[in-house]
């Protein structure tokens, strides 16, 4: 249920959007136990030319890029679940993209359930009704 939305700072290929989503759906579901049939992965390039880091493009820099931000619900992780998850996404990205700044973010968003939902139905709704 969850959706990553995601930015790279890369030339947009096939490869690297498989690559980067099935690392991305791999930790989801192992560290953050969701459900991958109900996982969804948008991802979007970014011109490393006018991805600036301190005021210099990273195309300057020779360096690449990434942030993303991930919607659970609230209460459904652990703080120590949410700072592993980020350590292997870093992690993750710097092997896939190589030469990753250090100022790529990643922001794990917890949302209530009331809020949140897919199929027209809220995760609130859902857990009411045992679906």
């Amino acid at each position: 249920m969850p959706i990553l939305n995601v930015k790279i700072a890369a030339p947009q290929s096939s490869e690297l959007t498989e690559q980067v989503a099935e690392m991305l759906l791999d930790i989801t579901t192992r560290i953050l136990h969701k459900k991958r049939e109900l996982t969804a992965v948008a991802i979007d390039y970014v011109d490393p030319a006018t991805w600036l880091v301190a005021g210099e493009s990273l195309a300057k820099q020779g360096k690449s890029s990434f942030y993303f931000d991930i919607k659970v619900v609230d209460e459904t992780n652990t703080k120590a679940e949410k700072a592993q998850y980020i350590e292997e996404a870093f992690a993750g990205f710097s092997r896939i993209l190589g030469n990753v700044h250090e100022e790529s973010y990643i922001h794990v968003q917890d949302v209530r359930a009331t809020t949140y939902g897919y199929g027209g139905l809220t995760q609130e709704y859902r857990y009411q009704h045992g679906r």
